[in-house]
């Protein structure tokens, strides 16, 4: 109550047009609070200026260029977090380099420029959306602390759409802790919590949700087809189509909401066609989000990495080829079977794609208990994998050279699954190999359709014959399987949360088709439970004028 009364006395200060200029004092308890110069040419923002700002002077230029505020207390008094508005952060990573980059968002990033930044022959506010060459300043000392370009982005026209300042200077600790400590000095400053500046952004309608993930997404790729995603994601095209969909589905609540609300149109459009058409549509909607939902998670494994799985018999070559892959030692190799006791991961960018590749230990019957533990371990990694990769020793497993029958052995039957691929290795200790056309698999076991050719190469890790011909069929396996057919911004779904949140647009959809038209009312409460779970992706909800608006859009009404 008392800080609404200041701010009525404030505003009434500065409506009176019989003054020019007015000295208001605050006084509780015989203590003068604020002493407030204002100027009748501006109206006061209380928002902006607050009474109990612990600050000697204020220059609020840029908001109201004329107002002077003094503001003397006996004891200062500390501003929470949620007074202090106006954050910063370090927003390029710590460490010596050429250029770092300080960003300030917050209703106060004009006082920040003209506190912590000297220039003699500048002017008293910056240009918006220029580069500034300026001195950074302690606010108390006016010690020169850097040579810096300063850019100020005026809001709405930013990216948290508040006002905000850049600051460019030289990326070396000493310099960094210094600017860090002199705004920490600023008292209605504050350090931003993580992710905070989106967070802005999406609160102002910068961003939806799906747009923030992307950025996420984009910052965190390390692979082309993760990048294209991200980029995707990030400019919106994930937004446009859950907007799509919800937009179907409010046109189905319209006719709903119409049957429902002009009961006297309806008899003249037809209730059961009306009802039929509202079913069509949504059928037609469950059709096109269960097409999403049947995508083997391809959206969500090219954000994740694409799990990777190498297993096979003992001594076949594994560690060979993971640390082949890795292109460094990351695996113990021996001949002594039973080397690799537990799983070895790692991501690499195979033909442009994530690949979380997994080596797992040999499997084979064995006595030894921390073996079994490992081969346990092995079989739960290619049961989780998205792919799995046998690898097999040639001389092994080749019964016979004259037929070219390759026999898998027993351990590694029951890993096998529809889509496996086959590496053969140790090609090298073969004196005359068969074509890769002329080897025939005698035995896939229960899990293989026998009318499919498994995929296969033949090569040998030691000499690295044959590698290339791997990896490039590999990366080609990679792409029929992840790409071809679509584009890179296909994947409607890239995180759990979209998935969740579709299948129950889904289960509402179906249960409103269940209903009979008597309960078309409770029907109607199905469509928008549906509408806001698609919504609750992009963060948006359903309201009534939305409804109505798309009712006297849609039909005749006030005729």
């Amino acid at each position: 109550m008392l800080r609404q009364w200041r701010a009525s006395i404030i505003q009434k200060a500065v409506k009176d047009l019989r003054i020019q200029r007015r000295q208001v004092q605050f006084r509780e308890n015989n203590f003068t609070l604020a002493s407030v110069v204002l100027h009748r040419s501006f109206r006061w923002n209380c928002r902006l200026h607050r009474l109990n700002r612990p600050s000697s002077q204020l220059d609020a230029t840029g908001y109201a260029s004329r107002t002077h505020t003094t503001l003397c207390a006996k004891s200062e008094a500390t501003l929470s977090d949620a007074q202090r508005r106006t954050i910063y952060a370090l927003s390029t990573p710590p460490g010596k380099a050429g250029i770092a980059v300080i960003r300030i968002s917050g209703p106060d990033a004009l006082d920040v420029w003209q506190r912590v930044t000297r220039r003699n022959k500048s002017g008293a506010v910056p240009t918006p959306w220029m580069f500034q060459r300026r001195h950074v300043v302690d606010p108390e000392t006016e010690e020169r602390l850097d040579d810096s370009l300063t850019v100020f982005f005026k809001g709405p026209k930013s990216f948290t759409t508040e006002d905000t300042l850049e600051l460019h200077i030289h990326s070396g600790r000493a310099v960094l802790s210094a600017v860090l400590r002199a705004l920490a000095k600023l008292p209605y400053c504050r350090p931003a919590v993580p992710g905070e500046f989106t967070r802005r952004a999406f609160e102002g309608g910068r961003l939806d949700l799906t747009q923030v993930e992307g950025l996420r997404d984009l910052i965190d790729a390390e692979t082309e087809a993760q990048r294209r995603v991200a980029v995707s994601g990030a400019e919106g095209a994930a937004r446009a189509r859950y907007a799509a969909l919800r937009s179907q589905i409010l046109e189905c609540l319209v006719f709903v909401e119409g049957f429902i609300d002009f009961g006297e149109d309806v008899d003249e459009l037809g209730q059961e066609a009306m009802i039929r058409e509202a079913h069509n549509r949504a059928l037609n909607i469950i059709n096109s989000i269960r097409s999403h939902l049947h995508d083997n998670r391809r959206g969500e494994i090219l954000r994740s990495g694409i799990k990777l799985a190498i297993f096979g018999p003992p001594n076949a070559g594994k560690s060979s080829l993971f640390n082949f892959l890795a292109q460094r030692d990351a695996a113990i190799t021996s001949p002594i079977p039973g080397t690799t006791r537990d799983v070895l991961t790692l991501t690499l960018d195979i033909g442009g794609f994530p690949v979380v590749l997994s080596d797992t230990a040999g499997l084979r019957e064995t006595l030894d208990t921390v073996e079994q533990v490992g081969v346990g371990r092995a079989g739960n990694a290619v049961k989780e994998a998205d792919m799995s990769l046998c690898v097999l020793s040639l001389p092994d497993v080749l019964s016979s050279r004259d037929n070219a029958l390759v026999r898998i052995p027993d351990e590694v039957k029951n890993h096998l699954k529809p889509d496996t691929l086959f590496l053969l290795n140790k090609s090298d200790t073969i004196e005359s190999l068969p074509l890769n056309q002329s080897l025939t698999f005698t035995e896939y076991g229960n899990n293989y359709n026998n009318s499919k050719r498994p995929q296969f190469w033949t090569a040998s890790l030691r000499t690295s014959e044959g590698t290339q011909s791997f990896l490039d069929g590999l990366a080609q396996f990679l792409r029929s399987r992840y790409s071809d057919g679509f584009d890179y911004t296909s994947p409607l779904i890239t995180h759990a949360r979209h998935r969740d949140m579709l299948e129950r647009a889904v289960m509402h959809l179906e249960e409103f088709i269940a209903f009979s038209p008597s309960e078309v009312d409770i029907a109607a409460e199905s469509l928008r439970y549906a509408a806001r779970a698609i919504g609750s992706v992009s963060g948006l909800d359903v309201g009534v004028e939305e409804v109505l608006g798309g009712i006297f859009s849609s039909f005749c009404v006030g005729k």
